[in-house]
C-alpha cells in the first residue's frame, strides 16, 4: 500500500506537547486504500471524519465514525472521550456510525430476510458492550424486539445465543432498569437452563441474566412465580460444568442472599444435602488446587495466591461460604430462656453422657450442683443463664456443646474429666470455654456480616460437611483443651489462653485448609511453643533499636534524607515493573476485564493495555500510553468517580481506589483503579506523587523507612555491640587554666 495524506491532517510539529498529541495511525475501509495519518488529538474527532471522508469521496460524513480494529476493546467506537486510548500504530477503521448501524440492524432483525437475521444477530452482540452502539440501539426499541425474539421462541441455536449474549451486555451498561422485564421473559429463560439440551452457549447468558434479575430488580423476585422457576435444584446439574460453574455459583448466591428467612433455611438445608455437598467440594478443591499451585510456583501464601487464579470464582464461593455461615446468626443472637424445658433437658443429657449419672430432677440439689461446677456452669443454681446472660453467642453455644456431646462422646468425657482431676486453680471450665470459643469463632468467620466485594479467601472444608461450624468447633474445643494444658494455665489466665486459641485457629485457616483433617493436622503444628516462636520473631522484627537514646536518634535524623530516596526509587522501580488491576471506569467495574500499567525506565510515560486474568505482558505489548506530563493529580478513596455515587460503599475498596486525572480534562472523565491490597495501593500513592513532585504520604512508606533506618543503625552499631549507648552525651571537661601546651621537638 502506498502512503496518502489527508489535507489538515499533517499538522507541523512545532512544540514537545503537539508532538505528544501527535498520533500516527492508518485508516482502512474495505474497498478503500489505506490511509496513514498523523492524528492531531486536539482537533475535533467530526472534523476528522470529515477530513477522511473528503479524501475517499465519501458524501455524509456525519453518518460514519471510526473504530478500533481490535474488537477485544470495550469501548469499540472512538469518541472524544474515548480517543486517549489511540495509540501510535493503531489501525483504525471507517465505518458507518452507531446510530446508523443501530438502525440497520433493528430493520434487518424486524424485516429482514433469515439469513441476514444472523449476521446482523452476530454483529449486535460484537457491538453492544459498546456504550455509544448500546444507547443508539435502546433509543431504537432493539431491546425491546431482543426480548420479543426471546419470548416468542423464534430462534434456537446460534441465533438465540447471540440474542441473549446481546441482552446482557446491553444491560451491564445500566441505562434499562431491571423492573423493565416481563415474566414471560424471566420464564422463557428459566426454561433455557431447565435442560442441558439447549447447549452452554445459551445456559450461561441465561444463569447471567437471571441473576441480574434476582439481584437488580425491586418487584420481579416477589412474584411466587420467580422463586417456584429458579431454585437451587435447576442450578446443581450446571456446577458440574467447568463453562457454567461460576455463573450457577453467582445465582445460587443471588438467590440465597434475597430470600426471605424461610426461603433461606430452605436453600441452606439444599445446599447441605450430599449431592450438593459433593459438588460445591468438587468445585472448591478445583479451585484450591489451583490457588496451591500458583502460591508454590510464586512462593506465597494461598490466601494471596486466590487473588490472582480464578479470583472470580474463589469470589462467588466465598459467597456462598459466608451466606452458609451466617444462617447461624439467628441461634448467635438468641438466648436462651431459663425456663425452657428442652434447654434444661440438654444440660442434664449433657451431664449424664460426661458423669455416667442420671441428672433428672429428683436428685439431690447439691449433687447437680456439684455437677455443673465440674462441667464449668457459672450459675450453678441454673445452668441455663449461662447462655442467656452471654449473647452472642447464645443458643449457639449450647448447639455447638451438644453436637460435642452427642458425636464425639468420647473425645467429650476426655476434656471435661481432665480438667475435673486438676486442682481447682488449674480447671478449664468446660462450659465456659465453649461459650467464649464460640464466640471467638463467630468472630474469626464474621458471622452475621454480610458479603464483602472484593473478598475471595474461602475454606473448603466448610463445604464438606452438613454441619460445618459444630464440626469446627468439635476440633477447636480439643485445641483450646490442649493450649491450656501447655500453657499450664490458671483460671486467671483464661483470655490469655483464649487469646492463644484465636491465634492458632487464624493462622491454620490462613492457609486454607482443604478438609477439616488438614485443618487439624496445621492446628496440632501451630503449639503454644510455636506460636510463642512466631510472636517472638514478629516483635524483633517491629521493634525499634534503642529508639530513644538522643545519638541514635541523631542518627536516625541524618541518615534520612538518604533512606528517604532509596524509597523513592523503589516505587518508581515498582511502578516500571507495573500491575494487573480489575478494569474500572467511572461507571464502575467492567466484569471479567483486566488491564496492565507499566511506567517506561526512563519514567516519561505509562504504557497500558487490556490483558487476561492470568497475562503477564511486557512493555512492548502494551499499546496505549498515556505520557506523564499529561497527569494533572490523581485522587484517592471516597474523591474517585467509580467510588463515590456508590450508593452502597465498600469500605475496603474505597480504601484502595484511586483515581488519574488528566490536564484539561473534565472532573469525571479519569482513569480508575483498585489495588489488590493496601501494599499495592500505597506503593502506586507513592509513585505518582514521586512523578508528580509530591511528598510520599503512605503508611507503607513510613513501614518501610522505619525498616531502612532500623537496619542501617543496627549495621553502623555493629562495632559498638554491648556497650550502653547513654540518652545524653557525656558532660564536657572544665576547661585547662591556660593553653600553654608542650609540643614535642621534631
Amino acid at each position: 500500500m502506498s502512503e496518502s495524506k489527508v489535507p489538515g491532517l499533517n499538522v507541523r510539529i512545532t512544540s514537545k506537547n503537539q508532538l505528544e498529541n501527535i498520533k500516527k495511525v492508518a485508516i482502512t475501509k474495505p474497498g478503500q486504500q489505506a490511509l496513514f495519518l498523523e492524528l492531531d488529538q486536539n482537533r475535533p474527532l467530526a472534523g476528522i471524519i470529515q477530513d477522511i471522508c473528503e479524501k475517499w469521496g465519501i458524501m455524509q460524513p456525519e453518518e460514519y465514525a471510526i473504530q478500533f480494529s481490535d474488537q477485544n476493546k470495550q469501548q469499540i467506537y472512538i469518541t472524544e472521550r474515548s480517543r486517549l486510548d489511540i495509540s501510535n500504530g493503531d489501525v483504525l477503521v471507517l465505518t458507518p456510525s452507531p446510530s446508523k448501524t443501530a438502525k440497520e440492524i433493528y430493520s434487518t432483525l424486524k424485516e429482514g430476510r433469515p439469513e441476514d437475521k444472523m449476521g446482523a444477530m452476530e454483529k449486535m452482540c460484537a457491538l453492544s458492550p459498546d456504550i455509544t452502539f448500546a444507547m443508539e440501539f435502546i433509543t431504537n426499541e432493539g431491546l425491546d424486539l431482543i426480548k420479543q425474539f426471546v419470548r416468542d421462541t423464534r430462534f434456537h441455536g446460534d441465533p438465540m445465543a447471540y440474542l441473549l449474549r446481546s441482552f446482557v451486555a446491553l444491560m451491564e451498561h445500566s441505562v434499562v432498569s431491571w423492573d423493565t422485564i416481563e415474566p414471560e421473559f424471566t420464564k422463557k429463560v428459566t426454561d433455557y437452563i431447565s435442560s442441558p439440551k439447549h447447549g452452554n452457549k445459551i445456559i450461561q447468558p441465561s444463569l447471567e441474566i437471571l441473576e441480574s434479575v434476582i439481584l437488580y430488580s425491586t418487584h420481579l423476585f416477589k412474584h411466587k412465580e420467580v422463586e417456584q422457576q429458579v431454585t437451587p435444584e435447576k442450578i446443581l446439574p450446571h456446577l458440574n460444568t467447568p463453562e457454567l460453574q461460576k455463573n450457577a455459583l453467582a445465582l445460587l448466591n443471588a438467590l440465597f442472599l434475597k430470600a426471605n428467612p424461610e426461603k433461606k433455611k430452605k436453600i441452606n438445608l439444599t445446599v447441605q444435602s450430599k449431592t450438593f455437598r459433593n459438588a460445591l467440594v468438587t468445585v472448591s478443591l478445583e479451585v484450591w488446587n489451583r490457588q496451591w499451585n500458583a502460591a508454590n510456583n510464586a512462593n506465597q501464601s494461598v490466601l494471596n495466591a486466590s487473588r490472582s487464579i480464578g479470583s472470580e470464582m474463589g469470589h462467588q464461593l466465598y459467597c456462598l461460604q459466608t451466606l452458609m455461615l451466617n444462617m447461624y446468626e439467628t441461634r448467635m443472637n438468641t438466648p436462651a430462656d431459663p425456663d425452657d424445658a428442652t434447654v434444661q433437658k440438654q444440660i442434664d443429657s449433657l451431664t449424664k453422657i460426661c458423669f455416667d449419672v442420671d441428672s433428672d430432677s429428683n436428685q439431690a440439689g447439691n449433687r447437680r450442683s456439684t455437677l455443673y461446677r465440674k462441667l464449668g456452669f457459672q450459675d450453678q443454681a441454673n445452668p441455663a443463664n449461662d447462655f442467656s446472660l452471654n449473647t452472642p453467642p447464645g443458643l449457639l453455644a449450647l448447639d455447638n456443646i451438644c453436637y460435642f456431646s452427642n458425636k464425639y462422646q468420647e473425645s467429650c468425657v476426655k476434656v471435661v474429666l481432665e480438667n475435673c482431676t486438676r486442682a481447682d486453680e488449674h480447671d478449664c471450665p468446660f462450659i465456659k470455654a465453649s461459650i467464649m470459643l464460640t464466640k471467638t469463632l463467630c468472630e474469626i468467620l464474621r458471622i452475621g456480616d454480610p458479603p464483602q466485594e472484593e473478598e475471595t479467601a474461602y475454606y473448603p472444608m466448610f463445604f464438606s460437611h452438613d454441619k460445618p461450624f459444630e464440626e469446627f468447633f468439635c476440633i477447636c474445643i480439643q485445641l483450646l483443651n490442649k493450649t491450656w494444658r501447655e500453657m499450664r494455665a490458671s483460671m486467671e489466665d483464661f483470655p490469655k489462653v483464649l487469646g492463644v486459641a484465636k491465634e492458632q485457629i487464624s493462622r491454620a485457616l490462613q492457609v486454607q485448609p482443604p478438609t477439616f483433617d488438614a485443618f487439624r493436622v496445621k492446628l496440632n503444628q501451630l503449639t503454644y511453643a510455636e506460636i510463642l516462636r512466631l510472636w517472638e520473631k514478629e516483635r524483633k522484627s517491629k521493634e525499634e533499636d534503642q529508639a530513644q537514646a538522643a545519638p541514635i536518634i541523631e542518627l536516625r535524623k541524618m541518615i534520612t534524607p538518604e533512606m528517604t530516596e532509596l524509597i523513592r526509587q523503589q516505587r518508581l522501580n515498582y511502578l516500571i515493573e507495573g500491575s494487573k488491576f480489575p478494569k474500572y471506569t467511572t461507571r464502575g467495574r467492567m466484569k471479567e476485564k483486566y488491564w496492565q500499567w507499566k511506567l517506561t525506565p526512563n519514567l516519561k510515560a505509562f504504557h497500558y493495555g487490556d490483558c487476561g486474568e492470568n497475562d503477564q505482558l511486557t512493555l512492548e505489548q502494551l499499546n496505549n500510553k498515556l505520557p506523564v506530563s499529561d497527569i494533572k493529580a490523581f485522587v484517592t478513596g471516597r474523591d474517585c468517580p467509580h467510588i463515590k455515587d456508590k450508593k452502597e460503599k465498600n469500605r475496603t475498596m474505597t480504601t484502595l481506589s484511586f483515581a488519574i486525572q488528566l490536564v484539561n480534562s473534565e472532573s469525571n472523565d479519569m482513569f480508575c483503579f483498585v489495588a489488590k491490597d493496601d501494599v499495592e495501593f500505597d506503593m502506586w500513592s507513592d509513585g505518582l506523587n514521586v512523578l508528580l513532585g509530591n511528598e510520599m504520604s503512605s503508611s507503607q512508606k513510613e513501614k518501610d523507612l522505619k525498616m531502612l533506618l532500623d537496619m542501617e543503625i543496627r549495621i553502623r552499631l555493629l562495632d559498638a555491640e554491648g556497650i550502653a549507648i547513654p540518652n545524653e552525651p557525656p558532660p564536657i571537661p572544665p576547661e585547662p587554666e591556660n593553653y600553654d601546651f608542650n609540643y614535642p621537638e621534631l
